[in-house]
């Protein structure tokens, strides 16, 4: 099987599914999965709660924009995002410019039910329900420059994995 040259990305809120898919994508494509979010803490030294509480939300950003342009640079990659990644113009066009495109999406109880109380979520601080209702409103049209958008609610990682295949281009 030819590896295919041009990179998947997943967007989309937390608990759609990014990382899940990702990995089963990774597998069937012969990419390479990377997940924005573990980069960043790699080259943080830190976890993300941490550099949230330490620096704060902009540097977070900051440094989430510096390492997706970087990985960016490379092809036959499968990048699950951090849901914020959107939140940035110049996010969507590098992704764009070097990728297929994947808008992963869920109803707040979805994510809830997959993601809950996760101390590991610090935009989720101070009560994850309404924080999800709030940020999928925020949020909500923040992911429409994708080349594909699923909603994940109601499929399992295998159907979301084959829908994006079926419509994947090279």
């Amino acid at each position: 099987m030819n590896q295919p040259k041009g990179n998947i990305i997943l967007i989309g809120m937390m608990g759609t599914g990014k990382s899940t898919v990702g990995e089963l994508l990774a597998r069937q494509t012969g990419h390479h999965m990377v997940d924005l979010d573990h980069l960043i803490q790699v080259k943080a030294g830190k976890s993300i709660p941490e550099i949230f509480e330490d620096e704060g939300e902009l540097y977070f950003r900051d440094l989430e924009s510096e390492v997706l342009a970087e990985l960016m640079e490379q092809d036959g990659l499968v990048v699950a995002t951090g849901g914020g990644a959107v939140l940035r113009h110049e996010n969507c066009t590098v992704m764009l410019n070097r990728g297929w495109v994947v808008a992963l999406q869920a109803d707040a109880e979805s994510i809830m039910r997959r993601v809950g109380e996760d101390p590991n979520r610090p935009l989720l601080a101070g009560g994850a329900r309404e924080r999800i209702i709030e940020l999928l409103e925020e949020r909500k049209s923040s992911y429409n420059f994708a080349h594909q958008s699923i909603d994940t609610a109601g499929l399992c990682a295998e159907e979301v994995t084959m829908n994006i295949l079926m419509h994947y281009r090279v």
